[in-house]
């Protein structure tokens, strides 16, 4: 496979190092967006626009699908010194190519599957460390900012909101803009932020969002469900203990989807001890087999903005979401159908 084109010097680099791709360079012509090149394999050659990023996360990866979907009939190749796992299942779903520095490399064309797994190593570049990830109460700030999407905010408006210091919220918001997720009003004190891209956000919380919960298990006993659901939710608010459910157990109050609640998974407040727990939900604790796993985190960021949804405390549908892709147990499927349904975007 060869691929021609005015590529800079870091381009040229990754393309030379991604075995069976040869590179003709050609003198660069300046455009709007990108560069143009032709990929010939086969006998054959496609068009491709050329997008060349230092990084690339699932933020960006959103953002060139959304971008592709303009081309119309050109497809697009992402060629960047690092790319995450996740930019890279967003961009092979919206049919763009890539080739990374770390070796990665997907092309899907007609005649054409060209597809390698990179094996050096995944470090991420310095610069990237200074960076606020939404992880932790950086977190709650990014579901703050998806639940009110279209709300202008300023720094004070959404430490509040998140309740967290003004100065991480800052740094979450300047985080955002760098992204191009956020885009920036006014000037002085009347500066204001609002979300330009939530599904770029959504994605990029998704990836960064870290949870390590400590897990209880136990057994309650029930006919259906639907009535665990209810008997875990109703015990635990009797007994005076802060819950949020998640997982396919929430998912099934605020968006109904045809699979089986083997267990119910809910967020816990970190102080309860687990025969606290068990106590005050009338379960039983288990070695293993149970139909309800509490959860809990160093901190309680995951009962952030939980809601009522037919009588229960569920968690807000952003955690709802990444709790669910990270389910595997269906939760892909799941995640999928909670997006379309409730999330929108």
């Amino acid at each position: 496979m060869n691929i021609e084109g005015p590529f800079e010097s870091m381009a040229l680099r990754i393309l030379r190092e991604i075995p069976g791709v040869s590179v003709t360079a050609r003198q660069q012509k300046r455009s709007d967006r990108g560069v143009d090149a032709i990929l010939r394999f086969a006998g054959t050659h496609a068009h491709v626009a050329i997008e060349i990023k230092q990084r690339a996360n699932a933020a960006t990866a959103s953002q060139l699908a959304h971008y592709a979907k303009a081309l119309r009939g050109t497809h697009l190749l992402l060629i960047a010194g690092e790319t995450t796992a996740e930019a890279r299942e967003i961009l092979k779903k919206s049919g763009i190519a890539v080739m990374d520095g770390l070796g990665n490399a997907h092309i899907e064309l007609p005649g054409l599957l060209f597809h390698l797994e990179g094996g050096r190593g995944s470090r991420r570049p310095k610069a990237d460390s200074l960076r606020t990830r939404l992880k932790g109460k950086a977190g709650i700030a990014a579901q703050a900012l998806l639940l009110h999407p279209k709300r202008e905010w300023q720094v004070q408006d959404l430490a509040k909101e998140a309740r967290i210091s003004a100065s991480l919220a800052h740094r979450v918001l300047a985080r955002l803009e760098g992204e191009g997720i956020l885009a920036v009003e006014a000037t002085g004190p009347n500066r204001v932020r609002r979300v330009t891209n939530p599904t770029a956000l959504l994605d990029l919380l998704y990836e960064e969002i870290e949870e390590q919960p400590t897990r209880t298990l136990g057994y309650l006993l029930a006919q259906t469900p639907q009535q665990l659901i209810k008997k875990l939710g109703t015990n635990l608010e009797q007994s005076g203990i802060e819950y949020a459910l998640t997982g396919a157990a929430a998912a099934s109050l605020i968006a109904p989807f045809v699979t089986a609640i083997p267990v119910v998974d809910v967020w816990v407040p970190v102080r309860a001890a687990p025969d606290e727990l068990h106590k005050g939900a009338h379960a039983d604790p288990v070695p293993d087999g149970p139909n309800v796993i509490f959860l809990q985190a160093k901190n309680d960021v995951p009962l952030a903005f939980r809601v009522k949804a037919k009588e229960l405390w569920v968690a807000n549908r952003f955690r709802i979401y990444t709790d669910l892709r990270r389910d595997p147990r269906r939760g892909q499927e799941q995640a999928d159908h909670l997006r379309r349904e409730v999330i929108g975007f």
